[in-house]
């Protein structure tokens, strides 16, 4: 079985073609960055012209290195949402047209089952299994039960982990994507150089906050006036030491949570573009494995946004016959847990 998948709910242009036995043919992934770069983040405007600009060759060159043609493919799959609605509808009508025109099967694949399902791609998780979605726009639990099947045990009640990534970095003066800058940075700081709030400490349930640590950091470049590198690399070291007390406090809850609900759940994923931080890798798989369960986390490349996992969760719906029809509008907000 072949399936296309295409991705364009931010600022890659994405195609990929996978197959039933877990082959991913190729995975074309085209950034953005350079056009967002001057703006310090994605503008939605350029993003979806710029989508319009390049979808077709990068669909082309999926198909090409995948050595297929559109005749051969079982179905198209495209992401229906949530995302920047005008990137969002030019993936979603490129994948009806394509549909439309070669009589084959069109899927519409929310995002986040994208990098929800990536895990069962890779490393063939069975259900059920706890998540942990942590993006620019996402930070959630999830107990995933079954493909189209998910509860929701938790999420942020304001920012998401990676906005707080990337709005550190602009805080510090630091090139955009923020994320791996203030990763990089922090490598050479001290962590216990500032002693940053840790959001939700100690409070019961599953939820996130990251707007206080956010405006901690503000404060602290604020505080400071001239900010040495040694300055940069201490806040970027502190915030990221601090944003993982957060995170393995809250995950405590969460597997705490999901065992009761699933005492024969065996693996914690750890999916979404912040998953590629190797310091949160490091430090939420001690705490995982205290539980006795498995951690599994993508390879970096299939982190970050990419059409090989949207082409995957097309074929796990296209399996048990959820095909969407050629009416299907594309959606700004589409909850996973809805």
């Amino acid at each position: 079985m072949l399936i296309l998948g295409i991705e364009t709910s931010c600022d890659e242009t994405a195609a990929a073609v996978v197959t039933d036995n877990k082959e991913i043919l190729s995975n074309v992934v085209l950034s953005q960055v350079a056009e967002h770069q001057p703006y310090g983040g994605v503008v939605p405007e350029i993003a979806a012209r710029s989508h319009l600009d390049h979808i077709d060759s990068v669909i082309d060159k999926a198909l090409k290195d995948a050595g297929v043609t559109l005749a051969e493919l079982d179905a198209i799959t495209a992401t229906g949402g949530p995302g920047l609605i005008g990137g969002v509808i030019v993936g979603v009508m490129t994948g009806k047209a394509l549909a439309s025109v070669a009589g084959k099967p069109f899927i519409a694949v929310n995002h986040l089952e994208g990098h929800a399902l990536t895990a069962r791609l890779t490393d063939d998780v069975p259900f059920p299994f706890l998540l942990l979605l942590v993006s620019g726009g996402h930070c959630q639990f999830l107990a995933v039960e079954d493909v189209g099947r998910y509860h929701r045990l938790g999420g942020t009640v304001d920012d998401a982990l990676g906005e707080a990534f990337d709005k550190t970095a602009k805080i510090l003066g630091m090139p955009y994507p923020g994320g791996p800058a203030v990763e990089k940075m922090a490598r050479d700081g001290n962590e216990k150089a500032y002693n940053f709030p840790v959001p939700m400490k100690g409070r019961e349930g599953c939820d996130f906050s990251f707007s206080g640590l956010k405006t901690a950091v503000r404060l602290k470049a604020e505080e400071l006036v001239e900010l040495t590198e040694k300055h940069k690399a201490d806040i970027c070291a502190s915030f990221q030491h601090t944003a993982a007390e957060s995170l393995t406090d809250r995950t405590r809850n969460a597997i705490a949570t999901f065992l009761k609900l699933y005492p024969n759940g065996k693996h914690f994923v750890l999916a979404g573009g912040v998953a590629a931080n190797q310091y949160l890798r490091g430090r939420l798989s001690s705490v995982i494995n205290e539980y006795g369960l498995s951690l599994v986390a993508p390879p970096l490349a299939l982190c970050t946004d990419n059409a090989a996992m949207i082409a995957w969760a097309g074929l796990e719906r296209f399996k048990r016959g959820m095909v969407d029809g050629l009416d299907f509008e594309p959606r700004a907000r589409w909850p996973l847990a809805s």
